[in-house]
């Protein structure tokens, strides 16, 4: 990792010097970045057992509320591009694996062939094609996070336990729009990867690979209709009831609608799988309770107040590791977002939360995150 920050500020230096060279190369540099702060308050419960004086133990539901400031997310990244090439290097730094415990990790790091818009091919690490809100960007999306069934589904915090990957994988992908308008607006989106199926920086583990198409159409300036599918499988899994290792199956599709014009964001997906979960992310083994099939969905909406300045929002999710209510979680949630310039924001927002994974009968809780974004 020090080679990587190594060479990441090397080519900051050459973009610092590059109005001094006349090479192209250079001056189409582009170095930019952002940070995300985040405070959280959340006031549920959780089963504790408790030992009495007699030596009696019980099991009794205490307050596991949180209270705290986060480092969410501190990215670098440099943009560039060479003839007909696109090419991008992103470093992260993030309390992924928990408070005092930052990691730096790259996250992406690709070039993409962009001569013609009908047909890019790119090759590297890279979010998967898969849904309309796993490419927004983290400050753009406009919430403390991604939507729950986005990060189980969708490569983050996956169900199948890969590590936390952002989304991402290696591999190619081709994309393309088609079919332009008589003002020029293409009407309809492909994209098609293929990808080792095992997150960042990761090689294959079981010699199949990912494949992940999507496609979409835009009737109108601002809307698209779409749908995705998702097949493949994660090696070097660990079967606990026979102690063998095999390989675990994927098969994920998902159906998104998204109206984006003018400040005003409305989106909607659905998500569904089909496959074991693992027992927790950045885990090898099987946890054959939570069954083979998992969904969920989200809906939300955010429209400007005070145009550039304010803006409301309200979503409504549910994500269900079973694909049963009895272990499902489901957030209301509302708040507003207020921009100091174009590339400094604050965000609020309040969630009440009914969570039936938790082991306990106090299953609604309060969920309270104040985020602090900026982009340079």
């Amino acid at each position: 990792m020090k080679k990587i920050l190594i060479l990441a500020l090397a080519a900051i230096a050459l973009t610092a010097n590059a109005q001094e060279k006349s090479n192209k190369w250079y001056d189409n540099i582009k170095f930019s970045g952002y940070g995300m702060l985040q405070y959280q308050a959340t006031d549920k419960y959780s089963n504790k057992v408790v030992t009495h004086d007699d030596g009696t133990k019980e099991t009794v539901a205490v307050k596991d509320a949180d209270n705290t400031f986060n480092l969410r997310l501190a990215r670098l990244i440099l943009d560039g591009k060479i003839s007909d090439f696109d090419w991008r290097i992103q470093i992260q730094g993030t309390n992924a694996k928990g408070p005092a415990e930052p990691t730096v990790q790259l996250v992406d790091i690709y070039a993409e062939w962009s001569k013609y818009k009908e047909a890019r091919i790119r090759a590297g690490q890279f979010k998967r094609a898969f849904t309309f809100e796993s490419p927004t960007h983290p400050i753009t999306q406009g919430w403390y996070s991604y939507a729950n069934v986005i990060n189980t589904l969708g490569g983050y915090g996956d169900r199948t336990g890969e590590k936390a990957s952002g989304g991402r994988d290696i591999g190619v992908q081709v994309q393309g729009d088609l079919f332009p308008n008589a003002n020029g607006r293409r009407l309809f989106h492909y994209q098609l990867g293929v990808y080792n199926g095992e997150g960042i920086n990761t090689k294959d583990k079981d010699e199949r690979k990912d494949f992940i198409g999507g496609l979409w159409v835009m009737p109108m300036q601002g809307l698209r209709i779409g749908a995705f599918g998702w097949t493949g499988s994660r090696g070097n899994m660990t079967d606990p009831l026979t102690g063998n290792t095999i390989s675990m199956k994927k098969n994920r599709y998902a159906l998104s609608a998204e109206y984006d014009k003018d400040e005003f964001t409305f989106r909607a997906e659905y998500l569904h799988s089909q496959g074991w979960g693992a027992d927790k992310v950045g885990s090898n083994t099987i946890d054959y309770a939570k069954g083979d099939k998992a969904d969920g969905w989200y809906v939300f909406g955010i429209v400007p107040v005070i145009k550039s300045k304010l803006h409301a929002k309200a979503r409504y999710q549910t994500y269900r590791d079973n694909k049963e209510w009895s272990r499902s979680k489901t957030m209301y949630e509302v708040g507003a977002n207020y921009f100091f310039t174009k590339n400094v924001q604050l965000n609020m927002e309040y969630a009440r939360v009914n969570d039936r994974t938790i082991a306990c009968d106090r299953h609604n809780y309060n969920f309270f995150d104040v985020e602090f974004d900026f982009r340079f």
